[in-house]
């Protein structure tokens, strides 16, 4: 097995990131590797009708991709004094293909992702972006329940 040399946290701010994210840091101080943390920026312009313009749904979603770049410097600042071995992106898109993209475009090795614990009805309505990545991403994907985790 070769070692993990690019390791991809996405991020989306949660308190399941907030949790899963010291492990993701471990692990690339562990094995050396610059750690990528990606924040997706969920597409609404398929949401497009007569009532709702597209160029109004688009300066929305450019908002929020603008707002989770803040987010994403102060998550940096809080979680991240020290290490430098960091690249950080925002993107719009659908999240777990995004996420695939990513993966491919930049030679990630290792995904490391948390899971939100979603099950039944919940997990059948709302999906898993976990489950999404697992199946199409073309490089091992850890994840990790926040629920369950013990530090």
């Amino acid at each position: 097995m070769k070692p993990f040399k690019n390791i991809v946290f996405p991020v989306d701010f949660s308190d399941c990131s907030e949790k899963v994210f010291p492990f993701a840091l471990e692990m690339a101080q562990k094995f050396d590797a610059k750690l990528h943390l990606l924040y997706v920026v969920k597409d609404i312009s398929y949401l497009t009708t007569i009532e709702v313009p597209r160029d109004l749904l688009m300066k929305t979603v450019d908002e929020i991709a603008r707002a989770g770049e803040n987010k994403m410097q102060v998550f940096c600042d809080k979680h991240l004094k020290g290490f430098s071995n960091l690249d950080t992106k925002v993107v719009v898109g659908d999240p777990a293909e995004e996420i695939v993209k990513f993966t491919d475009e930049k030679g990630i090795d290792l995904i490391v992702m948390g899971t939100h614990g979603r099950k039944g009805l919940d997990r059948t309505l709302m999906g898993s972006v976990a489950d999404q990545v697992i199946k199409n991403a073309s490089v091992p994907v850890l994840t990790v329940n926040s629920h369950r985790m013990k530090l």
